[in-house]
């Protein structure tokens, strides 16, 4: 069969709203991402490869950016954005391959969420024994790995926070959350989380973010010759982590979420 053109699939693999989903879409993929993996798709569609075996690529991606990181110097820095991006391809390419082909399944969703928990923390995880200089001549400093490693509990628990409000609505009955209960009730939750939002601290958990991060970083730490700005950068990611961690909840009561 001839492979379909980008023109063919885009309608088909990117319905209205796929882009514009406020929750559920990543900047990176309405900024560059979409229009790559949309090149991918055509390659694909008329293979026997499936959303799911796209997904466990997404997921091995995701897991790999830990052990990448752990390469001295820059290249590791370098490797762990490769592998986070090669992830959020393969996230876009997954869903496009199973719209195309009406491939739908509850565990290619389930699957989905397991490789974004997986993925932040493998980079937060990865980031926290990079600063802790695993192959340097001195002494291991053990600190920074646990710093990472509470930064990468945090990442995950913000986004368990988010999907157990389905689950509680789930067992009450209830439908799910429309974008507008995730409002605060209250006019200050509202302005804090407004605030918050402009700021978009909280973002530099997130696997995208945080690799892109981790990258600068290493760029100044290789002038610099140590690893300073990188354990800096650990010790702000757990703080943001586990900060943010406290007001998501907050913020999830304060809302008309579990009403």
């Amino acid at each position: 069969m001839p492979k379909p053109s980008v023109a063919e699939l885009r309608p088909v693999v990117h319905p209205p709203g796929v882009k514009d989903r406020r929750s559920g879409e990543h900047w990176a993929g309405r900024l560059y991402m979409r229009e790559v993996s949309l090149r991918i798709d055509r390659h694909l569609v008329n293979t026997k490869v499936t959303p799911n075996q796209l997904t466990y690529v997404m997921t091995v991606a995701g897991a790999l950016a830990a052990p990448a990181l752990l390469v001295p110097g820059i290249w590791g820095a370098v490797l762990g954005v490769v592998m986070v991006q090669l992830y959020l391809l393969f996230d876009c390419v997954d869903g496009e391959i199973a719209r195309w082909k009406k491939q739908y399944s509850m565990s290619g969703v389930y699957l989905d969420r397991v490789a974004a928990y997986l993925c932040d923390a493998a980079v937060l995880v990865g980031f926290g024994l990079r600063a802790a200089d695993l192959w340097g001549t001195g002494r291991i400093d053990w600190l920074w790995a646990f710093l990472g490693t509470l930064a990468a509990l945090g990442a995950i628990l913000i986004k368990a926070e988010t999907d157990l409000v389905g689950v509680a609505r789930h067992q009450q009955g209830l439908p799910p959350v429309k974008e507008a209960a995730s409002e605060p009730r209250s006019s200050g939750m509202a302005l804090a989380r407004k605030a918050a939002a402009a700021l978009k601290f909280h973002r530099l958990v997130l696997g995208v973010e945080a690799s892109l991060l981790i990258l600068a970083l290493a760029i100044v730490d290789s002038v610099r010759g140590d690893l300073f700005f990188s354990r800096l950068g650990v010790a702000v990611l757990a703080g943001i982590a586990l900060l943010q961690t406290v007001l998501h909840l907050v913020s999830i009561l304060a809302s008309s979420r579990l009403k």
